[in-house]
């Protein structure tokens, strides 16, 4: 019987999201200046404030308050109408040392040996309804709210777009797990003020369904273009007006949509934000890592749907295990279980080796704090990083290199296809 799945996902503007991206911001300028940087950093957003707590061991030191409001700007909130502004906004920061008994589980006098930053579990999922091996109403949400901020940043097409916005999409599957069609979208948007409520509301429905939708649609393959039906639902600022909003709306903390930053509700979540952490935290690194071991796998052919979980205790570098889930859609004759032994005989799972085979000590976090940590395009960029002494460093770094199909070869050798 066909059933309806629904998955969402935040702008860049909504408050949790700024929270992230100070923190990742903070901790790619940590990486940028000190690789061995051990840093855990929470942010707290409110109106016309920002509180920063969190422990760190660098050899660095860092002009915070600059870093912050330069996140601030670069997400958009520039007026001092939105109640939170990047210039004017408070910045209160209770950053101190990390715990030597923390450290002495993680450090080692080998690398190699390097501790698990914290127990804990670790999810990692793929599957094959997308190219970028992600669930279809989670890519859909993300791919809604892309396109509302270049829309809001381009103030051609739509001009009174303000940064916080959300949506959500619904998808109806048949009995064999295929989407049909796209059952209904929701997309809340703030914006300017206008004059008259019903102007206002009508304007905004007119907008997305006329200008928003069809951009989206138009970058994908004829096929999920085809889920777009004319019966769709649209429940478009469904509360009415929307013109307070971002951190003056709604306090926005450090790591609180870590179902919108993995799969949208499928698979699995060890519970681990990510944001603000340096990858000896395997909430982010363990995560990053069976990301990418699913994703190969399903490339590879061994299933259509794989959910891969790893476990650590502190300061142990072995995983306490490996566990495989492939909903009955394995296309090799092995057992689950027989995967997860395969997997840990591939691919290194200490932090050190994750660490390494990923290039999770460069400064790459910045881009994952918005839009999701999965499904994203691997790619190499430049980026320039300033110090409290004016010095400049430029790096060329590799980002989102869990998401490569770099192991398909290895994977295919592993189990003899």
């Amino acid at each position: 019987m066909p059933y309806l799945f629904t998955s969402e996902s935040v702008s860049e503007g909504h408050p949790d999201k700024v929270a992230d991206q100070i923190s990742d911001a903070l901790i790619d300028n940590f990486l940028a200046w000190d690789p061995d940087s051990r840093v855990a950093i929470e942010t707290l957003v409110t109106t016309g404030q920002v509180v920063l707590a969190g422990e760190v061991k660098s050899n660095t030191y860092l002009d915070i308050p600059q870093i912050t409001r330069d996140v601030i700007k670069k997400i958009g909130y520039t007026k001092s109408e939105y109640m939170f502004e990047a210039n004017s906004c408070g910045i209160l920061s209770a950053i101190h040392e990390q715990s030597a008994d923390i450290n002495q589980g993680v450090d080692r006098v080998k690398k190699e040996d390097q501790g698990a930053g914290d127990q804990g579990i670790m999810f990692g999922y793929a599957n094959n309804e997308t190219e970028s091996y992600m669930p279809l109403a989670l890519d859909l949400s993300h791919k809604l709210l892309i396109e509302l901020a270049a829309l809001r940043r381009e103030n051609k097409d739509i001009t009174y777009l303000r940064p916080d916005a959300k949506s959500q999409v619904t998808i109806e599957y048949d009995d064999d797990h295929k989407p049909l069609r796209i059952d209904t979208i929701v997309i809340s948007t703030q914006h300017d003020d206008f004059d008259e409520e019903a102007k206002m509301l009508a304007k905004i429905n007119a907008d997305i369904v006329n200008i928003l939708i069809p951009r989206v649609k138009e970058s994908l393959k004829p096929e999920l273009q085809a889920l777009f039906t004319k019966d769709i639902k649209f429940h478009i600022n469904p509360t009415g007006k929307f013109v307070i909003g971002g951190p003056h709306g709604d306090t926005g903390l450090t790591g609180r949509k870590i179902i919108v930053d993995t799969y949208g509700g499928k698979g699995g979540h060890g519970g681990g934000a990510f944001s603000g952490k340096d990858p000896s935290k395997v909430d982010r690194s363990g995560a990053y890592a069976t990301r990418h071991i699913a994703k190969n796998l399903v490339a590879a052919g061994i299933a259509d749907e794989i959910l891969v979980q790893i476990s650590y205790a502190i300061g142990v570098k072995d995983p306490m295990g490996i566990y495989v889930n492939t909903y009955g859609t394995s296309k090799v004759n092995f057992t689950d279980s027989e995967i997860a032994n395969k997997i840990q005989s591939t691919f290194d799972m200490t932090p050190y080796g994750i660490e390494t085979r990923l290039g999770l000590r460069n400064p790459i976090y910045s881009e994952t704090a918005a839009y999701g940590h999965m499904g994203r395009k691997p790619q190499k960029v430049t980026k320039t990083f300033k110090n409290i002494h004016n010095e400049v460093k430029t790096i060329e770094v590799e980002l989102f290199t869990w998401e490569k199909l770099d192991s398909v070869d290895q994977v295919k050798k592993a189990f003899g296809i």
